[in-house]
């Protein structure tokens, strides 16, 4: 994998495993807190977001970004899906409106000249100070749903009174078999590596099919963060996980409860507009060349995230933004 070494370009740094094969995820950099941090107050029309459709952890905050209605509070930005040499790229068709610049790796520059480290998506990038605030997703969810909540045009509360350690300990729960796992399992270099993930994995989506049998969403009757981390893994799961990264123990159109309620929230007012299937399989099949040589990918499932579901004969606590047609 490709980085910035003390500000420099470099093809030959980063090692993603360990010497037993299992792949290892790197911890992110820039982890200030808007509304918390006095050099970054909350405003309207301050801050930008540069995410990729394909990218499940950048998916997470353009979700909540959605789902907050925050779309004239907070800008945002694409980078294109295909990654190979030059890292994230911005290009003719989907440019950097800031300063124009090439690859997101320039934004990493402007925001520390010698950085090391890997270049990531999202990027929460203050416009005043001309400087990345945060590229963590699950901060940067908090904080779109938090401290960005007197700007939001719905009124909705991801981490609800009562629920806060819940959703903490859930988003913990499926971060590292369900979230990490499937890169757990596609990037694993052993057999032994790849078997252990693709278990754990496995066993994790059985218990919550099964959890999701007697209530609503993952937190009980409430749609909280810890849906949008578990759906930005599952709507990517039978396009590209379950062929690319070989999770193919079973798809999750063929789980009853985990199918319907990845329909549910992709029909939540906002969430299919953050969702760009061509995206996601290109970026996957096509620019891991180690893991696809060929970068021919496929062309299927043919699923309909819009069909009827059936999570109505479960209750939910829904506010009424979440309700209505989007």
């Amino acid at each position: 994998m490709n980085m910035l070494y003390e500000g420099e370009w470099r093809t030959d740094k980063f090692v993603a495993n360990n010497e037993d094969g299992e792949f290892e995820r790197q911890t992110t950099d820039f982890r200030n807190w808007v509304g918390e941090d006095e050099r970054f107050p909350v405003e309207a029309g301050r801050y930008h977001l540069y995410i990729c459709r394909a990218c499940p952890w950048a998916h997470r905050t353009a979700m909540t970004r959605a789902l907050k209605g925050l779309e004239d509070a907070i800008s945002l930005s694409l980078v294109e899906p295909v990654r190979i040499d030059d890292g994230w790229e911005f290009s003719e068709d989907l440019p950097d409106p800031l300063y124009g610049e090439e690859f997101l790796r320039d934004i990493y520059l402007r925001a520390d000249d010698e950085f090391t480290g890997r270049v990531t998506v999202p990027v929460l990038w203050d416009k005043q100070r001309e400087t990345i605030v945060n590229n963590e997703s699950r901060e940067i969810m908090r904080m779109l749903d938090e401290a960005f909540d007197p700007l939001a045009e719905r009124d909705v509360d991801l981490n609800p009174d009562g629920y806060e350690e819940e959703v903490d300990r859930l988003v913990d729960e499926i971060y590292e078999p369900v979230n990490n796992g499937v890169y757990r399992a596609g990037f694993a270099t052993t057999q032994e590596a790849y078997e252990e993930a693709v278990e754990e994995l496995f066993d994790a989506l059985d218990h919550w099919d099964e959890v999701l049998d007697d209530q609503r969403f993952l937190a009980g009757d409430v749609v909280t963060e810890a849906d949008i981390a578990m759906f930005a893994t599952l709507i990517r799961f039978d396009h590209v996980y379950h062929t690319h990264f070989k999770c193919n123990k079973k798809a999750i159109h063929e789980y009853d409860n985990l199918w319907n309620y990845t329909k549910e929230l992709y029909q939540l007012p906002g969430v299919a507009k953050t969702v760009n299937m061509d995206h996601i399989v290109r970026h996957y099949f096509v620019s891991h060349g180690d893991i696809n040589p060929k970068r021919i990918y496929g062309v299927g499932p043919d699923l309909d995230f819009d069909a009827e579901h059936d999570r109505d004969r479960l209750p939910a606590d829904l506010p009424a933004a979440l309700t209505a047609d989007d």
